[in-house]
C-alpha cells in the first residue's frame, strides 16, 4: 500500500466472529482499493478470520474462534473443530513462524453493547501497552485491560508478539452501518500511524495510559427452568444501566429489573465472589448486555479505572518489533 512500504507486517483480521460484518466489509473495500486506507505505508495482511462462519452470517460454527488460540488446544491432534483448524491455518500463514509472518495483529470487532470506539488489550505486554497508548493519545479511545480471567482465554492477538482488539458498538449482529464502519477505520488508521512511528524510531508516548482493568463478570439473575436444561433469566438489566458502558457503577445503584417492578441494586460484597480484584469503590461496567455473551453467562463485565505511567520499555519493545 503506497510506494514506501517497509517494516514488519501488520496482520489485520476481520470477521473473527462471522456475524460481525462491518470490518469485513471494509476489508473487502481496502483489498480492492488500498488507497482507501491510510496505512502509513505499512505492509498489511488483510484476512477474514472465520470465512466459513462469515459466509453463513454466524458467530462461529463449532466453537468461538476468539477462544480457540489456546496452545494446548492447537497442539492436540484430537481437536478437529473447524475453528481450531482455522486458528492453526492463521498461525501457519501469518504467525511469527508462518509463511508470511506478522509482528503485530489487530483484530477488528463490533459489539451490540454501547462501547463506542474502544480498545481491548489482553495482559500487560509492553508492546501492546505502547500500541494502546499511541492510539489513545491520537484519538482518545478507552482501553479495556482484560486479564486474570481463567474462564476467558485463547484470544487471537495473544498468539502474535503484539496486538490488540478494536471494538466498536453498538450495532446489531449482521448489520453494516456507516458509523460503525467509519469508527473502525479511524481506529485502525491510528494503529497504523502508531506502528509506523515505532518503525521509524520516532514513537513518542504520552505520560500515561488510562485503562479499565478487568475485575470479573456478572450474569443476570436466574431461576430454574420449568422444563428443559438450563436456567432462565428472572430479571434483565435495569434501564438506568442499559447502554451506560464506561459509566461508574456505585454501591446501591440500580442494576437489574424484574417484570414485577422489582429492582436489584449493585452489591459490591456479592460481586466480590466473582472478581479477581475485589475493590470497595466504584466499578465501570463494559460489554453491558452484549448479545453474544449470554451463552457465556455474562451480562456485563466489571472494571476499575487505573492510570498507568508509560514506561520507556513499552516504546522500545514496539520499536524492536516494527523496526526489525
Amino acid at each position: 500500500m503506497g510506494t514506501g512500504i517497509r517494516g514488519a507486517r501488520l496482520l489485520v483480521v476481520a470477521a473473527t466472529h462471522g456475524n460481525e460484518r462491518n470490518a469485513a466489509w471494509l476489508l473487502e473495500q481496502w483489498s480492492r482499493r488500498p488507497e482507501l486506507l491510510a496505512s502509513a505505508d505499512l505492509p498489511l495482511e488483510l484476512v477474514i478470520g472465520n470465512p466459513a462462519a462469515y459466509a453463513e452470517n454466524r458467530r462461529y460454527l463449532d466453537r468461538d474462534l476468539n477462544r480457540s488460540f489456546v496452545p494446548s488446544l492447537l497442539a492436540d491432534p484430537a481437536r478437529q473443530e473447524r475453528e481450531i483448524q482455522r486458528a492453526r491455518e492463521l498461525l501457519a500463514a501469518h504467525g511469527p513462524e508462518g509463511q508470511a509472518p506478522c509482528a503485530v495483529a489487530v483484530d477488528l470487532h463490533s459489539t451490540t453493547s454501547a462501547m463506542g470506539n474502544s480498545l481491548v488489550v489482553y495482559g500487560r505486554r509492553p508492546a501492546d501497552l505502547a500500541l494502546a497508548a499511541g492510539i489513545q493519545a491520537r484519538i482518545g479511545l478507552p482501553v479495556y485491560l482484560h486479564e486474570a480471567d481463567a474462564a476467558q482465554t485463547g484470544f487471537l492477538v495473544e498468539r502474535w508478539p503484539a496486538g490488540l482488539v478494536i471494538e466498536v458498538g453498538p450495532v446489531p449482529q449482521g448489520l453494516i452501518t456507516a458509523r460503525i464502519a467509519r469508527q473502525s477505520q479511524l481506529a485502525l488508521e491510528a494503529a497504523c500511524a502508531t506502528l509506523a512511528a515505532a518503525r521509524d524510531r520516532s514513537l513518542r508516548l504520552p505520560a500515561g495510559l488510562t485503562v479499565h482493568v478487568h475485575h470479573g463478570s456478572l450474569d443476570l439473575p436466574r431461576e430454574a427452568a420449568a422444563e428443559g436444561p438450563g436456567q432462565r433469566p428472572s430479571a434483565t438489566l435495569h434501564p438506568q444501566r442499559q447502554g451506560r458502558d464506561w459509566w461508574p457503577l456505585a454501591p446501591g445503584d440500580p442494576l437489574f429489573w424484574s417484570p414485577d417492578g422489582g429492582v436489584q441494586v449493585f452489591d459490591p460484597a456479592a460481586a466480590a465472589a466473582v472478581e479477581a480484584r475485589p475493590d470497595p469503590g466504584a466499578r465501570w461496567p463494559v460489554f453491558i448486555n452484549e448479545a453474544a455473551y449470554g451463552e457465556k453467562g455474562i451480562a456485563l463485565s466489571l472494571t476499575h479505572r487505573e492510570r498507568l505511567v508509560c514506561e520507556p520499555a513499552w516504546g522500545e519493545a514496539l520499536t524492536a518489533l516494527m523496526a526489525a
